[in-house]
């Protein structure tokens, strides 16, 4: 891991003054076309009022912004699974946190962040169980999602507006230990 890289939590109102920052992290980590870039931001905005929301990002400090904070390099977030949400009603019925978004900028990935923040997110967590998606194929998120757990509920999935396949995937929580080296972030006491 890089050294500089702290990994904090937000609350829902840090998140949403992040939110420009980690919608970049998400275009440089999932290269959609920039036309789906407002509809991501929407969504995400969104989320960050579904209860029990919890959101995690990695910065650099060695690197500070102009305005003085710490460039995020990753972020994901998730909440409480009910009823009237996409997951809930499409995917589980289950008592579930959705970890809806884990993203960490190209030049960091494969280095620990995914983890670190994996583990945060879900740490003494309510939920029986953790529900996400990720691409339906061998990448380093989906080897680092099975290392802790997770297991294909759907695979093939097509979501409007891609033509590439997902797989919804599903953990009991407390998440297993992965079989990865541990995370080497600083994490500031709060």
């Amino acid at each position: 891991m890089h050294a500089g890289l702290e990994l904090r939590e937000l609350d829902a109102d840090e998140f949403l003054s992040s939110l420009d920052a980690c919608t970049s992290v998400y275009a440089a980590a999932m290269a959609p076309p920039d036309y789906q870039l407002p509809g991501r931001h929407s969504i995400m905005e969104r989320h960050a009022g579904y209860e029990a929301f919890r959101a995690v990002v990695v910065t650099q400090a060695s690197a500070a912004e102009p305005d003085g904070t710490d460039p995020v390099i990753a972020f994901a977030y998730g909440f409480h699974g009910e009823g009237g949400q996409w997951w809930h009603d499409l995917v589980s019925h289950a008592d579930s946190f959705e970890i809806a978004e884990v993203h960490v900028l190209p030049g960091y990935q494969g280095q620990g962040a995914g983890l670190a923040m994996m583990r945060q997110l879900t740490a003494g967590r309510p939920e029986r169980t953790a529900v996400l998606s990720t691409m339906d194929a061998d990448t380093k998120a989906r080897r680092l999602y099975r290392g802790l757990g997770f297991t294909d509920l759907i695979a093939g999935f097509a979501f409007a507006g891609t033509d590439a396949p997902y797989a919804i995937m599903g953990a009991p929580l407390p998440l297993r230990e992965a079989s990865s080296r541990p995370p080497r972030l600083e994490s500031p006491s709060r």
